[in-house]
């Protein structure tokens, strides 16, 4: 496997005490960016009285941010390549911070609609930038344990900032949740000031020349393709969560925000197994989570009518997805060679790709069958992601 050897990834000599604090700030970053993308699906029915639409066209916001994250990646990345790291992190935090303001002051649904695509933007780019800088202050056999505390944010907000944030939309109103992720987006932009190094960018690099090493590399392709379909598996279960809950296993509503907090715990267990598994062997991990979420997602279509013990399978699910996820960041920046940048982001829209494909998948079953089925057809996606990762080791192996 290469390594990332490109001359902004080596190496930077910082004491212990300002690594943490560094780590602290980009995890930080993705706290606020997670507790952002999770809560408009929490206060749903109050966002569409307040704009006076539908629950199911409020529904769109939350597409229209993945749709933002997925068109934000490729284009910042172009742009970005050669200019300073830590001055990208403190812009794009800003950013974020405003356009939570925008979604906050939005007058109509028009303009919160816009807000949220505004919003979905910086998302890919921070955490790219973000890894970039949390893998060059380590050492390389640290990397994925780098990785893993920059993405422990995000997993740290569908445990605490997204019920929150859901508690608060409801006391509050719809509005108070995005003036709350502002707040975290300016908090992130002051630690990130005061803690991160500097770090340069690849003066030779230039989005042209980082776009074409990327997306004409095959192994970037089969990465990217393999999250995409695999991880979607995950979403095909957690997108049908509710009526699994109260339908399937036969439990009342309040037994849901119960397993929302199990799939909470299981991304962030999850994505410390998974810094530590990187370590061993990142195709490994990679396999071995990609097998174990066929298992689990299996084992979830089996256990759904039996109540309160879905909760654990819930919480495996999510861990064993994390570590999926966690790794195939760090594969995607060891095929990207040289456009370390673009590879570094990409992971986070092929993953925003999963979210959309996995729930039209579980919603499929949902029409046809019921919402039992949405997890073993969330399998199915896990064995196709499983063969592209296959074919990309065989490749691998070929080459090495």
């Amino acid at each position: 496997m290469t390594d990332i050897a490109s001359p902004e990834t080596a190496v930077r000599p910082v004491t212990p005490v300002r690594f943490v604090i560094a780590m602290l700030a980009l995890a930080m970053g993705g706290f606020a960016i997670g507790t952002t993308e999770f809560v408009t699906m929490g206060v749903l029915p109050e966002i569409a009285e307040g704009v006076g639409v539908g629950t199911s066209t409020a529904g769109h916001l939350i597409s229209a941010y993945a749709v933002g994250v997925v068109v934000g990646v490729p284009i910042l990345s172009f742009f970005v390549a050669h200019l300073p790291r830590k001055g990208l992190l403190l812009s794009l935090m800003a950013a974020y911070a405003l356009f939570n303001v925008l979604s906050a002051v939005a007058v109509d649904y028009q303009m919160l609609l816009v807000a949220r695509f505004l919003d979905g933007l910086p998302h890919g780019a921070y955490f790219g930038v973000a890894t970039i800088v949390a893998t060059s202050m380590a050492a390389p056999k640290h990397r994925g344990r780098a990785v893993a505390l920059v993405m422990l944010g995000l997993s740290v907000a569908n445990v605490i900032g997204v019920p929150f944030a859901t508690w608060l939309g409801q006391n509050a109103g719809w509005r108070a949740p995005y003036a709350a992720a502002a707040g975290l987006a300016l908090l992130t932009v002051l630690l990130v000031q005061v803690s991160v190094p500097h770090f340069p960018g690849d003066a030779n690099a230039t989005g042209r020349s980082e776009a074409g090493r990327f997306f004409t590399n095959k192994q970037v392709w089969l990465t990217m393709l393999a999250g995409a379909i695999g991880f979607g598996g995950m979403f095909a279960a957690y997108s049908y969560i509710s009526p699994i809950v109260t339908g399937t296993a036969g439990l009342a509503e309040g037994a849901v925000p119960w397993f929302v907090f199990a799939f909470g715990a299981g991304m962030v267990v999850g994505t410390w197994v998974a810094g530590e598994l990187a370590r061993w062997s990142v195709m490994g991990s990679l396999l071995a989570s990609s097998l174990g979420m066929v298992a689990v997602l299996t084992l979830f279509w089996l256990v759904a009518p039996a109540g309160w013990w879905l909760a654990p399978v819930a919480f495996l699910t999510t861990a064993v997805a994390s570590v999926l996820v966690i790794n195939l960041q760090v594969r995607l920046m060891d095929v990207a060679d040289d456009a370390v940048t673009l590879g570094a982001a990409m992971n986070h829209a092929s993953l925003n790709i999963a979210n959309a494909l996995g729930a039209f998948a579980g919603g499929m079953a949902l029409d046809l069958w019921s919402a039992r089925e949405a997890p073993l057809v969330g399998a199915g996606l896990a064995v196709a992601g499983m063969v592209v990762l296959l074919w990309s080791t065989t490749i691998h192996r070929r080459q090495a």
